[in-house]
């Protein structure tokens, strides 16, 4: 039961690939413990520092959506605004209120979210303080700390 805790929680999370991956290695067949799964979204590494989360919003607009940032909580919120002047003779797009919520490394910050083509793309970021990357300890009384340059 812990585990699909655990699971739900690294499923929501950006910047913590390391964790990911060792859940993923004792990963069992049972996905009782998924997130959330409407609407559907990707977490999409694209280098070491820049990140794109991707949600299907098709027959949501602009202003049905809301994202806000605090702390190390993303949270994404859709509001249907029933405001369509016509009648649906089939209804086959999927637009209910959803929530979802990802849980971002302290480091990770939000640069911009954009729509493009039916999908809600919000462009993250890795932003490491230089005194959080590695550095080279030279040995010796007058060595001094140096940035590796890797």
């Amino acid at each position: 039961m812990a585990y699909a805790f655990g699971r739900n929680l690294l499923l929501n999370s950006v910047g913590f690939e390391r964790l990911i991956d060792a859940f993923e290695k004792i990963d069992s067949p049972d996905n009782a413990g998924r997130a959330q799964a409407y609407p559907p979204y990707n977490i999409v590494k694209l280098s070491d520092h820049l990140y794109t989360i991707e949600v299907a919003v098709a027959g949501f607009r602009q202003d049905e959506i809301d994202i806000t940032a605090e702390g190390n909580k993303l949270s994404i919120v859709g509001k249907v605004k029933n405001d369509n002047p016509g009648q649906f003779l089939h209804k086959g797009i999927a637009t209910r209120d959803f929530t979802h919520q990802f849980t971002l490394a302290e480091t990770v910050v939000v640069r911009e979210a954009d729509m493009v083509n039916g999908m809600l793309v919000i462009k993250l970021e890795n932003v490491i303080p230089e005194e959080k990357l590695p550095r080279k300890i030279m040995i010796g009384a007058k060595a001094k700390l140096v940035v590796d340059e890797r």
